[in-house]
């Protein structure tokens, strides 16, 4: 029974994470206003 609901959580955890990481688009780190200004 706890390895059951161990289990259960470890992978709702896990899926949430993928979900959470593919909504994330761009670069990841923060962009530096020098290198903004440089590209246009």
């Amino acid at each position: 029974m706890r390895t059951t609901v161990l289990a259960i959580l470890v992978l709702l955890v896990l899926s949430t994470t993928l979900l959470a990481g593919c909504g994330q688009k761009g670069p990841l780190y923060m962009p530096d206003d020098e290198t903004e200004q440089s590209h246009h």
